[in-house]
């Protein structure tokens, strides 16, 4: 994903779950349909929660990088 089409970012670093996900939760409630946001995570755990609350929740997961900890998601 190219940097210019984030619309937000997230740094949920030093953050155990399930924070990563509720704080990226609440953040997508704040943003717009078609936004995208950018949420850092060191917990490995969040690796899998992330792909799940997206498909839980119905967003869109753009990608995942478990080695950088990082992951796109796009608010439907």
């Amino acid at each position: 994903m190219r940097a210019e089409s984030i619309s937000y970012e997230l740094n949920a670093r030093g953050m155990r779950c399930p924070m990563p996900v509720l704080r990226l939760r609440r953040k997508l409630a704040e943003m717009q349909s078609g936004d995208t946001i950018l949420i850092y995570f060191d917990d490995p755990n969040a690796a899998k929660d992330i792909p799940a609350f997206c498909v839980e929740s119905g967003h869109s997961l753009i990608e995942i990088d478990e080695k950088l900890g990082c992951a796109t998601v796009a608010k439907t």
